[in-house]
């Protein structure tokens, strides 16, 4: 069994490569680098191969031959993510096209003036919403609640990189339950707390819930903390579509009841599963996540 660790795939000296190809080759010419890259994880990844493989062969049902593509194809897209994420942080967003399936969604919450809950997940790539969302007058502080031990490390590097810093701000998940006076706060400025909701570590508290046919651990702290607050919650996704293409989703999750953690987190995980089916190479967790492999 291998259970995540509370860090997430990709390294400092992965990222400085990513810059140095990108400054001296170009954005689709580090692409094709990335070939090399999937090959060698597709080959000597062990432990993620075995992870993806039952992600896609029993989860997905995919054949034999298309599981093995698949496989491949995944690495290959989470580098691109990558790059595409270092490129638009160093000042390239304007080589990037994307379109928003639900900003009014967005500009509704705020209009509350409560603040309000966003539920992302390790799909897509979600970081560079900030970037897409200048261009559409969409002005609001968004708060990161993590608990990645590594983001703080490759944060730096890429804001050492950027033209412009992130303004997004992160929301440490501590053990005294400080965070939680940071969330609060926040939500008194009318700002958006974003939490992903698919990522739970051993020793944390979880709920159960069905994703693709099969009951699997989610961080019960997304959920309690959003049903409980009683303001309004939205799943945002931001996915990769071709030709430098980013598609921008914003649902809102209706008919969930305040204080009911577990009606919250089976709307999310409905929701999160059409993505998945519609976009099954972006999904990057790479352990057992089903908790089903022995």
């Amino acid at each position: 069994m291998n259970k995540w660790k509370g860090k997430s795939k990709g390294t400092i000296l992965g990222y400085k490569i990513f810059v140095w190809c990108i400054r001296n080759i170009g954005i689709r010419s580090s692409y094709v680098v990335l070939y090399f890259v999937a090959f060698y994880y597709f080959l000597f990844e062990k432990n993620s191969n075995r992870y993806y493989r039952y992600y896609f062969s029993e989860r997905l049902k995919y054949g034999f031959w298309k599981t093995k593509l698949s496989l491949f194809k995944s690495y290959f897209t989470f580098g691109t993510v990558l790059i595409d994420k270092t490129a638009i942080s160093a000042g390239l967003r304007n080589k990037y096209t994307y379109e928003f399936d639900g900003i009014q969604n967005l500009r509704n919450l705020l209009a509350e003036k409560k603040g309000g809950v966003l539920i992302s997940a390790h799909i897509g790539n979600f970081e560079i919403a900030e970037h897409f969302f200048a261009d559409i007058d969409f002005d609001c502080q968004i708060n990161l609640v993590t608990t990645d031990q590594e983001v703080t490390v490759i944060k730096e590097y890429l804001e050492s990189v950027s033209v412009k810093a992130s303004s997004i701000k992160f929301i440490y998940v501590k053990e005294d339950m400080s965070h939680i006076f940071d969330i609060n706060e926040a939500l008194s400025k009318n700002e958006l707390i974003c939490f992903t909701g698919d990522r739970y570590f051993e020793g944390s508290k979880f709920l159960e819930g069905e994703l693709l046919g099969k009951t699997a651990k989610f961080p019960a702290g997304p959920f309690l903390i959003a049903s409980r607050l009683g303001v309004p919650v939205v799943y945002v996704y931001v996915m990769k579509e071709k030709n430098l293409h980013y598609h921008l989703y914003a649902r809102v999750a209706e008919n969930v009841k305040k204080r009911d953690a577990q009606g919250l987190l089976n709307s999310y995980t409905q929701n999160l599963e059409s993505m998945i089916k519609k976009y099954p190479l972006q999904w990057f967790n790479y352990f057992d996540f089903w908790d089903d492999i022995n």
